[in-house]
């Protein structure tokens, strides 16, 4: 019998600890998803995760992520990064969703790449409700504006949310988690084709059980399953 790899038991351990988050929240937790974050982690790792169960990886680079993403074609590969216009090219069409749709600029352009190779990019708006300057990511008031414009772009579907809370203790980023939460909700009543808003990522290693006991449907997990 193979050893287990230390990739597949630390995978283990945010199953458990996911899985008792959601039962303080009263929820499933296959409703879940684990995105498994491999900036700077190697092909071999990426494999031993595979092993290890894991099908959803996210890269924050194009350039990563087109290469592994091409290496691990069966796998479904999130782009988390910040993403410049000129990379979009490389990513729509490979992603199962970008995260990061920042600004309407970025958002008309995925729907015109989409549009020009006939697809439909599934994706999320990052919101900055912490309103932190070193992050990306629309306000409240922008995201509203992007949805009412999604309404009219053929290439993209808006899923849902993303957020990046601020590093400091876990308990002090659910003020954080629960503003976007609500956020989704008011999003979520503006009804129109092109946007079908049920995702809300947010979490990482240090605050994922956090994001999950306020709603979290996909937490990104690095440190916690490659190690440091």
């Amino acid at each position: 019998m193979p050893a287990v790899s230390a990739i597949a038991q630390r995978y283990e351990s945010v199953l458990r600890h996911l899985a008792d988050a959601a039962d303080m929240a009263g929820r499933d937790p296959r409703d879940v998803t684990v995105v498994a974050v491999t900036k700077t982690v190697g092909v071999v790792e990426v494999r031993q995760a595979i092993a290890a169960g894991m099908t959803d990886f996210g890269e924050n680079r194009a350039q990563e992520f087109t290469g592994k993403q091409a290496l691990f074609p069966d796998m479904h590969w999130h782009f988390i990064g910040t993403l410049q216009t000129n990379k979009v090219k490389d990513v729509v069409g490979r992603a199962t969703l970008i995260h990061s749709v920042d600004s309407m600029h970025l958002l008309r352009a995925v729907d015109h790449h989409a549009s020009e190779i006939g697809v439909v990019q599934d994706v999320l708006l990052q919101v900055n409700v912490s309103g932190e300057l070193s992050k990306h990511g629309m306000t409240e008031e922008e995201a509203e504006e992007a949805v009412r414009a999604a309404c009219g772009l053929p290439g993209v579907q808006v899923r849902g949310v993303m957020t990046m809370a601020p590093y400091t203790r876990p308990q002090a980023t659910r003020p954080v988690f629960r503003e976007t939460a609500d956020l989704l909700g008011r999003l979520q009543s503006m009804h129109c084709d092109g946007v079908d808003l049920t995702e809300l990522s947010m979490g990482m290693t240090n605050d994922f059980r956090v994001a999950i006991e306020e709603g979290a449907t996909i937490v990104r997990i690095g440190r916690a399953i490659f190690g440091k």
